[in-house]
């Protein structure tokens, strides 16, 4: 495992200067968003596919500095209930999926997407509850109908251009956000659907990250390291459901720099049982924390990282 970033938190700096940034911080390797939602500040890949010059100058970029490209990221949601969000994103992760194969990396990180309740709607309907019965409808047709559908497509397309993991982050608001939802897309899609595991967003549904990883195993095709503070007074009245903006005060629940949600043995317990899974990708820093700078957040989550993964001076590689 190696220390990575996620670089949209740097995406007002060139790439070349990000990664320089990152590897004086002493870190290994550098997820780049490429499209959806995270944006094209770093990488636009209708730039790069078929441009030999582009590439090599993108890859001198991140190189130069001495790191690695972990994943490229292409967070959307293609399986929108409005056709033409759902091309845009659609375009977007296939043209990611073939720039990832063009450059040799094996990982791409999106969502699953959630669609609308019915061919009709216009915005996504994202299920929380098992009743009234017009729920399981909605649950069969987004599963049934248009959710497997479209990964067991959108798998096939990962292999025609040799990137083994699609790792959907489990998030709520789009159809996969738990294990088993991650597992059961699994099922019926194949082995290059798997999880992108990031702790903050299990934490404040009630999920042990630890007992999650165990679960998934090697299903586990990335992380990203954030963390999430949850407010017990608030959370005591109000539950976990919480629509408020992320900026409003009397949230149940807010994004955290690493460590400032939960201690250091709760991440020493989830690193090690990432590698009793036999995870072997990266560790990547993704910075949400409303209370801190992006160079901030940064630079404490990096040095608590660090402190709980011990490099093992032989083989480059980090132990919990």
């Amino acid at each position: 495992m190696k220390l990575s970033v996620f670089s949209v938190v740097l995406g007002s700096m060139p790439l070349r200067e990000a990664c320089q940034f990152l590897a004086e911080q002493g870190v290994d390797a550098v997820e780049i968003g490429c499209g959806g939602y995270p944006g094209t500040s770093h990488c636009d890949p209708k730039a790069l596919l078929g441009n030999a010059e582009a590439k090599k100058d993108f890859f001198a970029a991140v190189r130069d500095s001495g790191l690695e490209i972990a994943a490229l990221s292409v967070h959307g949601n293609p399986v929108h209930p409005d056709k033409e969000v759902a091309r845009f994103f659609h375009e977007d992760y296939v043209n990611a999926v073939r720039l990832a194969g063009e450059l040799g990396v094996t990982r791409v990180v999106t969502f699953s997407g959630c669609p609308g309740g019915c061919p009709e709607d216009r915005s996504p309907n994202w299920v929380t509850c098992a009743w009234p019965d017009d729920y399981q409808d909605v649950l069969r047709y987004q599963w049934e109908d248009v959710l497997i559908p479209y990964w067991q497509e959108a798998a096939g397309i990962a292999r025609e251009n040799g990137v083994q993991r699609i790792a959907l982050e489990m998030h709520p608001g789009f159809c996969v956000y738990n294990p088993e939802t991650l597992l059961r897309l699994r099922e019926a899609a194949g082995d290059a659907i798997g999880a992108n595991l990031d702790p903050s967003h299990l934490f404040w549904q009630g999920i042990d990250p630890v007992m999650a990883i165990r679960a998934l195993g090697n299903a586990v095709h990335f992380f990203h390291a954030k963390d999430t503070l949850i407010d017990g007074a608030n959370t005591a009245v109000n539950g976990v459901l919480d629509t408020k903006h992320y900026a409003q005060n009397g949230r149940s629940w807010v994004f955290r720099t690493v460590g400032y949600g939960h201690d250091r043995l709760t991440w020493n317990r989830i690193i090690s049982e990432l590698r009793c899974a036999g995870y072997d990708g990266a560790i990547s820093i993704e910075h949400e924390d409303g209370l801190m700078s992006g160079r901030e957040g940064l630079a404490k989550a990096i040095h608590f990282l660090k402190d709980v993964l011990i490099r093992e001076q032989s083989g480059g590689m980090y132990w919990a």
